[in-house]
């Protein structure tokens, strides 16, 4: 019944049924988050990048209404160049597939359908989180609830510091997600590597990952695992300059009645132009980043798992 919905790309499938590492990516940051010809410039790079580091690179999306795991440069190409892609979570998959529409997948979705189709490692930018103010608007990113559910790790720079990360920390540990720093004992920021605070435990290299994952699932603990990898120190930011753009931007969606959905996507605009590009700079290279270290984590966990 699954492959009615699912469609794995060959050179994917062929690598899960070997027991061999690959690498799930997320479709919004194309669609949602990044300009074009950028985002498909950076999707040709986090595909070259896991690829060297011996990885296969699997792009996940709703392509008419199929669920797709690895995507053909044209998809990719069509998720970054056309305007009605719904950038979908866990509740529209029902209806983006009985309605044949297109979607581009969000942390949560993307766990889902790599978990459907049995990859386990998964490299983003940032995961989503409890949003500021959350304590009156319940506004809580469907990924933490995601993280608890699917059997995927999640290597990320962090939660976007538009976020209440102090509450998302608090989330994550209520519902037993392992929150891991990667040579690190912060919790990065996504722009910054500095946050404030701390993480459950620290991890110096991609074997530590494996090992704890192989365990963790071995025990059937249900859930990811969340891996902060810091962004490189040469692409951070300064805290207090992106802090002040950040609040900036919070009072102007506020201002303009924004929730939902837009909200992310509004704030990471205007940060970009609030900082005159430069986090836009930072972004791709903490996704590069984390493309790299995803690879050697799968590497490592399919050669343990194959023992």
């Amino acid at each position: 019944m699954l492959e009615k919905y699912l469609q794995v790309h060959p050179e994917v499938k062929k690598a899960i049924e070997a027991g061999e590492p690959v690498v799930a990516l997320e479709s919004t940051i194309i669609s949602h988050g990044m300009p074009y010809p950028i985002n498909i410039e950076m999707a040709k790079n986090v595909s070259d990048i896991i690829r060297k580091n011996g990885a296969v690179p699997a792009t996940i999306a709703i392509i008419n209404g199929i669920l797709k795991v690895g995507l053909t440069e044209d998809e990719i190409e069509f998720l970054g160049t056309s305007k009605d892609i719904v950038k979908a979570s866990r509740r529209d998959l029902p209806f983006l597939i009985s309605k044949n529409l297109n979607g581009a997948t969000t942390v949560a979705t993307t766990m889902i359908l790599a978990s459907l189709a049995g990859i386990k490692v998964f490299a983003t930018g940032g995961i989503g989180g409890v949003h500021r103010g959350a304590q009156k608007t319940f506004d809580i990113s469907a990924d933490l609830q995601e993280l608890a559910n699917s059997d995927v790790c999640v290597v990320c720079a962090g939660a976007k510091s538009i976020l209440d990360i102090g509450l998302t920390l608090e989330y994550l540990e209520t519902n037993g997600v392992p929150v891991i720093g990667f040579c690190t004992d912060e919790f990065p920021a996504f722009y910054t590597r500095k946050s404030g605070f701390g993480v459950d435990y620290r991890v110096d290299s991609s074997m530590e990952v494996a090992q704890a994952l192989k365990a963790k699932w071995d025990l059937n603990l249900k859930g990811g695992m969340v891996i902060g990898n810091p962004i490189p120190t040469e692409f951070e930011m300064n805290y207090d300059a992106i802090t002040n753009a950040i609040e900036i931007a919070l009072r102007e969606a506020d201002e303009n009645n924004i929730t939902g959905k837009k909200v992310t996507p509004f704030l990471l605009d205007k940060v970009k132009t609030l900082t005159a590009g430069k986090s836009l700079d930072s972004n791709l290279e903490l996704v590069y980043n984390n493309a790299k270290i995803a690879a050697q984590i799968s590497k490592d966990l399919a050669n343990i798992s194959n023992k």
